[in-house]
């Protein structure tokens, strides 16, 4: 639409991450098959977890929060990508643009926030296990759930409302297969310092202060664990670590990567958001249902439940 001289964009087309139709279809049912394990590996854990008695403890509730939010977070990018990959005209209104952007902020922000809380139930658990139970009752645990997804919600509402006051004169081509706040960012008219600054305040005090707390608790774990003469008592507590400590070191890994480095639409900047965005919400539950003992013998119990048949 234009108004005298000046152009407003009402869209924004993704550029993605082909144009060779051979690439594109291949890519389309890679990232097809993904989503489904994504989908099909976080609700089995909702679902393992939601069924199973032995499963009762406060890591496995925030485990639960954690399958749902890597469930919806793939749900954000990945249906859009895979129809971009089909389509001739891969466009985007800006409506629906910043609504992924105001979505994905909150779904990182609401992940950063669980781990961390989660990372603070190990370090109760193990280097307080008389007052656990005292510590994490369920209250307290529904609280710093609650809390969790607060902070998401106002971080990705704050975030996308000061994108919204800004002016989009064109270009509107969006280096990226989804939008996200540095490449959209790049293509505002007016001036974008307060999005940028409001951005890297929230990587600073929520992207660094969850992290900050994160090494804290597991290094008082280790420190713990250090401490005790069984080899078999360390065994177990890296053991049920381990897993958590893995899905941690892949979020903030590649998250640091793609939002503190500046968007370029570079062949690694999208390797970087495939692995972000699409890959990791898969890695999540196999990595707990892999190397969590518990949770592998809640689903060979699930599996080995037979169905009762009535007339």
């Amino acid at each position: 639409m234009e108004a005298g001289n000046v152009t407003t964009v009402t869209a924004f087309i993704l550029l993605g991450l082909s144009n060779n139709p051979q690439t594109q279809v291949a890519l389309f049912v890679l990232f097809l098959g993904i989503y489904l394990l994504t989908l099909t590996g976080n609700l089995l854990m909702l679902l393992v977890i939601s069924t199973d008695s032995h499963l009762y403890a406060p890591m496995y509730f925030f485990l639960c929060h954690l399958s749902f939010l890597d469930a919806f977070y793939s749900s954000i990018i990945v249906p859009k990508l895979l129809e971009n990959l089909l389509s001739k005209w891969k466009t985007i209104s800006l409506l629906e643009c910043f609504t992924q952007i105001s979505l994905v902020i909150f779904s990182g922000a609401t992940e950063a926030c669980l781990l961390s809380v989660m990372a603070y139930d190990r370090f109760q658990a193990v280097c307080h296990p008389l007052l656990y139970v005292v510590a994490m009752n369920r209250k307290v645990c529904t609280s710093l759930v609650a809390a969790s997804w607060a902070i998401g919600m106002g971080t990705g509402l704050v975030n996308t409302i000061l994108l919204a006051q800004h002016h989009f004169c064109g270009p509107n081509l969006i280096r990226s297969f989804a939008c996200e706040l540095p490449p959209v960012l790049l293509l505002a008219c007016s001036d974008p310092s307060i999005s940028i600054a409001s951005i890297l305040t929230t990587m600073v005090v929520l992207g660094l202060g969850t992290l900050v707390l994160l090494l804290g608790s597991y290094t008082r774990i280790i420190m713990t664990a250090l401490g005790i003469n069984s080899a078999t008592g360390q065994r177990k507590i890296f053991s049920t670590c381990s897993s958590h400590f893995l899905v941690v070191t892949i979020f903030y890994g590649s998250g640091v990567f793609r939002y503190m480095t500046p968007a370029s639409g570079s062949a690694l900047e999208q390797v970087l958001s495939v692995q972000y965005s699409v890959v990791t919400p898969l890695l999540n539950p196999l990595i707990y249902s892999l190397k969590n003992q518990e949770v592998k013998a809640a689903l060979r119990r699930m599996l080995a439940r037979k169905p009762r048949l009535t007339f």
